[in-house]
């Protein structure tokens, strides 16, 4: 499809009805979806809402945090035996 051609993106064979303010595409009356007061394509919409979500869940202990706090444990330990060491010379 060639931009500008009044023919919706995604269904070539249909006029377009109106432009998505995200990618600027020509979008017929199925693909035009409004949110916001906007017109947004599909792809673009899902895009939005995404962002609208937030971030993903976080997992509670993933192994690589468990490794990590077993790490942290060590060093934390590690530093608190020679700092009483120094503190006793």
């Amino acid at each position: 499809m060639l931009q500008g051609s009044g023919r919706c993106h995604y269904h070539p064979d249909r006029a377009g009805l109106g432009i998505c303010v995200e990618c600027r595409r020509v979008i017929c009356r199925e693909c035009t979806t409004q949110f916001e007061g906007i017109n947004r394509c599909a792809s673009c919409l899902e895009k939005r809402l995404k962002v609208l979500e937030g971030p993903a869940v976080r997992a509670d202990w993933s192994p690589g945090n468990v490794v990590l706090a077993l790490m942290t444990v060590g060093i934390f330990y590690g530093g608190l035996r020679l700092l009483l060491e120094l503190v006793d010379r």
